[in-house]
């Protein structure tokens, strides 16, 4: 803490001030606070775990066999860098022999994966020309929809590509100079001129694209199509050829999510020269698969995604790759193996009897809002009654028999483990609907909501100290843990959340005046972030951070009343000299401790759907125990009148 600066001026600051100060971002990051800390012990105890397996020379077939295998085969860069560029030789042969429309649609449908989750903010972008969401379908919860979501760029977001600013241009020459490096490590004719076409293509592309904003609203993308319609409404792209190599020959129904960006990049398949399409799939192929490639690859992308792109100065150590990459094949079986050595049955009890109180909460406050009618609250009721929040792991772990994994193919594992994960999600759109599916692995640092789904995942990782303490006060575990699982409740109730009713429907269930209530307050909301401005030309997005700072407000509402209530009437301890509120509005503070660099902090401006920590930590200028507990005060730099104090439940 810095107990110099007062609370009101500058709460961020007041609460992390010490660390803040002490604290250097480590060289391989670009950002560094209390998440990263989480992940650097959670991935410390992973590979602790894969050694112990190792050493226990588990059985051929086993997921034990596979997850060593997986780790090592990444590990063994001296069988990578002699192997070269052998493993891509098929797939770019394959790209080289395109000879017409047809072979080019086969090739795009071919190389389609389950890159993309519009609804979880988890990943908005994919490189590949289209990418595919298998996730309940929005108006038939019953059955899942496959979704098709805008692609093909190789920068985080088509802004980076349109933008005049002066630090988006120099970001695209360096994104060139990347293409052309790429093409010549991999021997390629004419590097320059190749790379020149592939990026102007991509202009054309992200031209088309449709905005952030835009993708946010879910009625704007909930575009159902049936597979006639591609070829009348988007012609250009072979679609039958697109779709039977994308295993999707069968489906009749789709949501398109950016129809404008689906009919603009398909009449680009047709317009621009087969030539420059080729180079371009082949620029992916090898850009994608460059960390399993000898090390000059490695290199080169680091070089472009994390300094430039995120002003971080060294590559992460090889085994925290190799950990990152084994747990996105194989996460569940890595995750079986976290939760029985770290998240014991105590925890996991712990955290539901506080997630049992933060619902209480919530139902509370529901019951006690003066401006929502009858009607409305009926189905908030309902909503939450049949909200189903998942802590710790899930109730079923997921299968990788079938997936091949060897010791002395890196890249091949790679491939082979995202196609397992391909068709699994194609398998889903012939089965019913499993609201008990999580989304994120248990030892994920993160934490979500599933708004199709009226579900919650909060993985084993996330519920660790300093967040969640079993030995730490109440008051330090509701304003940690409790304010960030009372968020994700939130969620479902929020400008997102009301458009889905207790079953996941697409179905708005508020009146319009009680809606018009609650966007009136979130105005306040995105006109209080709008004014924050980390840079002299650059500004938080109020409303593109809106859903995130409504369910941060919320959030910390109900885990404040969530801790009240816990007390059962009795005084709370004060600890070091504070109250027990002070602990509590500390303990939220100080989850968001955080140091970011410049450019990533432009970018996370630019793409993220959440503002800036520091600017979250600041959500307790709408909370009115905050002004009681620091004797907050007019003049002082947060202080809010009461008027303009926002109160979403």
């Amino acid at each position: 803490m810095d107990l110099g600066i007062r609370p009101g001026d500058d709460f961020f600051a007041y609460a992390n001030g010490g660390w803040l100060k002490r604290t250097e971002i480590p060289a391989d990051r670009a950002s560094y606070g209390l998440d990263a800390s989480l992940v650097e012990l959670t991935d410390q105890r992973t590979v602790d775990l894969i050694g112990e397996v190792a050493r226990a020379d588990p059985a051929a077939g086993s997921d034990e066999r596979r997850i060593i295998d997986y780790y090592a085969a990444y590990m063994n860069e001296p069988a990578i860098e002699a192997a070269g560029l052998a493993p891509l030789a098929a797939d770019l042969r394959r790209v080289a022999s395109i000879a017409d429309a047809k072979g080019l649609a086969g090739e795009l449908g071919a190389e389609m994966r389950t890159d993309v989750d519009v609804l979880n903010d988890t990943n908005l972008h994919t490189d590949r020309l289209f990418g595919l969401w298998v996730a309940q379908d929005l108006d038939d919860p019953a059955h899942y929809a496959a979704f098709l979501i805008q692609g093909g760029l190789g920068m985080p977001d088509r802004d980076y590509y349109l933008d005049p600013s002066p630090a988006m241009a120099s970001i695209r020459v360096a994104y060139l100079a990347h293409i052309a490096a790429v093409l010549s490590l991999a021997g390629i004719d004419n590097p320059h001129a190749q790379a020149s076409a592939i990026f102007a293509l991509e202009c054309r592309i992200a031209d088309v694209h449709a905005s952030r904003a835009d993708s946010d609203q879910v009625q704007k993308g909930d575009n159902p199509w049936v597979r006639e319609d591609f070829e009348t409404r988007a012609p250009g792209l072979a679609w039958n050829a697109y779709f039977k190599a994308a295993g999707l020959a069968g489906q009749q129904r789709f949501i398109v999510w950016q129809p404008r960006a689906l009919i603009g990049i398909s009449a680009l398949t047709a317009s621009d020269p087969l030539a420059t399409w080729k180079a371009w799939l082949a620029f992916h192929l090898i850009d994608r698969a460059s960390p399993v490639l000898p090390k000059a690859f490695v290199d080169e992308h680091f070089g472009f995604y994390g300094r430039t792109l995120s002003g971080t100065p060294s590559l992460n150590p090889r085994w925290k790759r190799a950990v990152a990459a084994t747990n996105a094949a194989m996460g569940d079986a890595v995750g079986r193996l976290y939760v029985a050595r770290w998240f014991p049955p105590e925890a996991k009890a712990q955290v539901q009897a506080l997630v049992d109180n933060l619902l209480g909460a919530f139902r509370m406050r529901i019951d006690a809002l003066t401006w929502m009618a009858p009607q409305t609250k009926a189905k908030a009721r309902a909503k939450l009654a049949a909200l189903r929040v998942g802590v710790g792991y899930p109730d079923k772990w997921r299968d990788y028999r079938g997936l091949v994994v060897t010791s002395d193919d890196a890249l091949g594992n790679l491939q082979r483990a995202e196609m397992f994960e391909y068709r699994r999600n194609l398998a889903k759109l012939s089965a019913p609907v499993d609201r008990s599916e999580w989304v994120m692995t248990p030892q994920t640092v993160n934490a979500v909501n599933l708004p199709a789904m009226n579900a919650l995942n909060f993985p084993a990782a996330y519920l660790q100290p300093p967040l969640f303490d079993p030995a730490a006060s109440a008051a330090a575990n509701y304003g940690g843990i409790g304010a960030t699982i009372g968020h994700e409740i939130s969620h479902s109730f929020d400008d997102q959340g009301a458009l889905f009713d207790a079953t996941g429907r697409l179905a708005n269930w508020w009146t319009p005046a009680d809606f018009a209530h609650f966007e009136a307050s979130a105005a306040k909301l995105v006109r209080q972030f709008d004014a924050y401005r980390p840079f002299a030309d650059l500004t938080v997005r109020g409303a593109q951070t809106l859903s995130e700072n409504i369910a941060d407000v919320a959030g910390l509402s109900v885990a404040y009343d969530a801790f009240r209530l816990s007390l059962h009437g009795h005084p709370a301890p004060q600890l070091e000299g504070f109250s027990a509120d002070q602990q509590f509005f500390i303990a939220y503070a100080a989850s968001w401790r955080t140091k970011t660099r410049d450019v990533a902090l432009r970018e996370e401006i630019l793409t993220d759907g959440h503002a800036p920590a520091p600017y979250r930590a600041d959500t307790v200028r709408n909370i009115d125990g905050w002004y009681a507990a620091f004797d907050v005060k007019p003049g002082q730099a947060l202080y809010l009148a009461d008027p303009h104090r926002v109160r979403m439940w």
